[in-house]
């Protein structure tokens, strides 16, 4: 099977259900952006996190596919596996488990720290722009459980770089105003 297959020369793809939309589509947007914040995991993967957050990065890589054939499937038409609350609730206990270990936060923190943590820092901006692109979407035509599921994922990505940095015993670097 060959890679390319020149449907999408003329600017169009396909969604899950067979219709031809633009690939400016806000649906094949969001689901682009879903795509690429998997990349972006896959680099913090490939920057050595530590275990415990390397494993948490390979499931999460594995719920963005199921995220994405979401996005790219309307809620009507054909059935393919969908996010549900059940994997927001299980963000929402890995926040709360990691967060037991962090140090309470007083003040806005610069994203870096490890090169692991600085990607997943980076993989959490995609996510956030992959929720306002699915947000384009009129309603009905998203899950409520996808929606609540990209807001719970870019918090727990914010914690995970935390986790990480300070699993690796690195600071984290405050952001200080200066006086005008």
């Amino acid at each position: 099977m060959k890679i390319y297959t020149r449907t999408g020369d003329a600017g169009t793809t396909s969604l899950f259900s067979g219709e031809r939309v633009a690939k400016y589509h806000p649906r094949v947007m969001a689901y682009g952006s879903v795509d690429e914040l998997n990349a972006h995991l896959g680099s913090a993967r490939s920057s050595s996190p530590l275990p415990q957050v390397d494993h948490i990065l390979e499931r999460l890589q594995g719920l963005l596919f199921t995220l994405g054939a979401d996005l790219a499937t309307a809620s009507c038409e054909r059935k393919v596996t969908r996010i549900s609350e059940q994997d927001t609730a299980m963000l929402e206990e890995e926040i709360d488990r990691m967060e037991e270990s962090l140090p309470q936060l007083k003040f806005f923190i610069l994203p870096g720290g490890t090169p692991a943590a600085s990607a997943i820092h980076l993989a959490r901006c995609v996510c956030r722009r992959a929720e306002r692109e699915a947000l384009m979407l009129p309603a009905g035509e998203i899950s409520k459980a996808a929606l609540a599921f990209m807001n719970r994922l870019s918090d727990h990505l914010f914690v995970l770089a935390r986790f990480q940095n300070h699993l690796a015993g690195v600071t984290e670097t405050p952001r200080i105003s200066k006086a005008v």
